[in-house]
């Protein structure tokens, strides 16, 4: 049989350490938003790369093939489109857009070629087939191919869902806001 004091004093404890773990939990996710707003940091919530938190490394060269970087999509009806069917998230980018994380695979004066898969001056880019519909049997528009125009590059992610330049098309290299270095992240 338990004593009504020792009930009530369990119970004074648990709360106690739910307001704590509360406690604790808030200002965490506190400080990583602050990170965010302030800082280089961002969360990455989407499958195309791996979840987690990321930062923005300054690029101070021209983007390269292969380079990994942050860029804000440019703001164009399409994007603006792409949001409204739930391709792309809110933020703090040019149309109220968040930063795409996604892989340079095609810098000016690069030739693009899109069929069922993207090719790049003949060679064919890994995981890049195209998809005719989105998730929920929507058409989607690809890109029609060409050369890389100056000042822009063509991006590209693994995932398969990702939507990327295979349906946007090659944008402004003023977009990016830096390299993409993984900092606290998983793969699902």
């Amino acid at each position: 049989m338990t004593r009504p004091g020792r009930t009530r004093e369990r119970a004074m404890a648990q709360r106690k350490q739910a307001a704590v773990t509360s406690s604790v939990s808030a200002a965490a996710i506190a400080v990583i938003g602050l990170a965010g707003l302030l800082g280089s940091y961002r969360i990455n919530l989407t499958p195309s790369e791996p979840l987690g938190l990321w930062q923005i490394v300054p690029l101070d060269r021209s983007p390269g093939v292969d380079d990994l970087v942050f860029i804000c999509p440019p703001d164009t009806a399409a994007m603006h489109e792409a949001r409204a069917r739930g391709y792309l998230r809110s933020g703090l980018c040019p149309g109220h857009l968040a930063p795409l994380i996604k892989s340079v695979v095609a810098v000016a004066g690069q030739r693009v070629e899109i069929a069922n898969e993207v090719t790049v001056d003949g060679r064919l880019v890994r995981a890049s087939t195209v998809a005719e519909k989105d998730g929920e049997g929507r058409p989607l528009t690809r890109f029609s191919g060409g050369v890389v125009p100056g000042g822009e590059v063509f991006l590209h992610a693994a995932f398969a869902g990702s939507f990327d330049s295979r349906y946007f098309g090659p944008v402004p290299t003023s977009g990016i806001l830096g390299l993409a270095r993984e900092v606290l992240t998983y793969a699902p």
